[in-house]
């Protein structure tokens, strides 16, 4: 069996990035992934052009200030709603 891997995210200067995430289950996980998100960006500084909130997952639009920066920004925005959600949903692992 052959297995794939996904190919690094393209992560050029001023080029706004299509990202998505997954894991909602109520709508008070939207709140409160939006204040992990506006954390997370404003300490690294990156620019969130758009963003959409669907029924379980959501949709950015992201430039990075710095090389690696959207992954390391969407890795500690998972890591500290995954968190929350785990321990509110009584449940451990990813989303």
């Amino acid at each position: 069996m052959r297995t794939t891997r996904r190919l690094p995210r393209l992560d050029l200067p001023d080029v706004p990035q299509h990202v998505v995430q997954r894991g909602f289950a109520r709508d008070d996980d939207y709140l409160r992934y939006r204040q992990e998100l506006g954390d997370a960006a404003l300490k690294r500084a990156h620019a969130v052009h758009a963003y959409v909130l669907m029924t379980n997952h959501v949709h950015l639009l992201v430039t990075r200030s710095e090389p690696g920066g959207v992954s390391r920004m969407m890795q500690a925005t998972g890591r500290r709603y995954m968190s929350g959600f785990n321990a509110r949903c009584r449940r451990t692992g990813t989303l």
